[in-house]
């Protein structure tokens, strides 16, 4: 591997580099703008809040799996997918936000000529447009969701400015909080016309973006990793386990305030979230491809497997890219 030096700047691999700017390239040949590639006001993309598609996938969703849920009527099913649903997607722009914050930081200290700072420019743009685009369809759906849980709402300001300074603990966070949902909404599109058609267009353009942003992130982590000592190397290895684990539950799992909403009973949740040997599978199976890439990247020394099998996160890694999760799929 050879490297040049940067404005001012560390070694980058001309590998790196190359695919910098191959990313950067794709920003500006693909990239979708919420106003101008959903048709909102479209009569095939209205929105039924009695929809029966509302209701949650017992294959793909943990609290659908339940028992309980699948006795309650469909009326109720229907309202409570919904609430799920938007709340999900309010939390995704949610995190959108805490990755762009992160990354302005990081940018602002990068030097001229720095091929790092185009590219994430091209994602900040893209994850302001997803922001949009979330936003607009919870807003649609006129379903009054909260997002993110108050803890984390209230962290989320400074884990951004925070990210921007620990650069790679940042990318491992992004990774965290952008494969569970990646992962899902690629396993909704492969199960067929599950979702009303307006959310499955804004999971379409989403998919396609991330590709990207997960892509980057995987390259980044890469690149500055391989330039670390042994001490560092080692908080990254323990770090890896701990962000996706922790990001995977404040994401995909619901707030206290969603319980209330439809008194479903605590261990119903605590079935859903984690407990149960689907909702476990599911939540394992999110990250085959960040297991490939911290083996990969040779983070998996003991300690750090002792914490993917304690968090119950571990299992094969993926034998390529988006490799889809069959266990889960079996189990249901």
């Amino acid at each position: 591997m050879t490297l040049t030096e940067s404005s001012r700047g560390g070694p980058i691999s001309e590998e790196y580099r190359e695919a910098l700017a191959t990313l950067s390239q794709g920003s500006v040949d693909r990239h979708f703008d919420p106003y101008l590639d959903i048709d909102w006001d479209s009569p095939e993309l209205a929105l039924d809040p009695n929809d029966p598609r509302w209701v949650l996938s017992p294959i793909v969703d943990p609290l659908g799996a339940t028992q309980w849920y699948r006795d309650q009527p469909l009326a109720l099913q229907i309202e409570i997918g919904k609430w799920r649903t938007a709340n999900a997607i309010k939390v995704g722009a949610a995190f959108e936000s805490v990755l762009i914050r992160g990354m302005m930081q990081y940018i602002m200290k990068l030097p001229n000529g720095s091929p790092e700072f185009r590219y994430c420019l091209h994602e900040m743009t893209e994850e302001c447009n997803h922001i949009q685009m979330f936003q607009e369809l919870v807003n649609r759906m006129n379903v009054d969701v909260p997002g993110m849980r108050p803890l984390f709402r209230a962290l989320s300001p400074l884990i951004g400015v925070a990210g921007g300074y620990a650069h790679t603990i940042l990318f491992i966070g992004i990774l965290g909080g952008e494969e569970p949902i990646d992962h899902y909404q690629k396993a909704v599109i492969r199960e067929g016309a599950t979702m009303p058609p307006m959310v499955l267009r804004t999971m379409e353009i989403h998919i396609a973006e991330e590709a990207r942003h997960i892509s980057f992130a995987g390259d980044f982590l890469t690149a500055h990793i391989g330039q670390m000592g042994k001490f560092n190397r080692g908080v990254c290895s323990l770090a890896f386990p701990i962000a996706m684990r922790w990001l995977a539950n404040e994401i995909m799992a619901p707030p206290r305030s969603f319980e209330r909403e439809f008194g479903i009973p605590r261990e119903v949740i605590e079935q859903a979230f984690w407990k149960s040997e689907h909702s476990r599978k599911i939540l394992s199976g999110y990250f085959g491809d960040m297991r490939k890439l911290a083996t990969d990247l040779e983070l998996m020394n003991p300690a750090a497997r002792w914490l993917w099998r304690k968090f119950g996160i571990d299992g094969p890694v993926s034998r390529y890219r988006s490799e889809p999760e069959r266990s889960a799929r079996s189990a249901a």
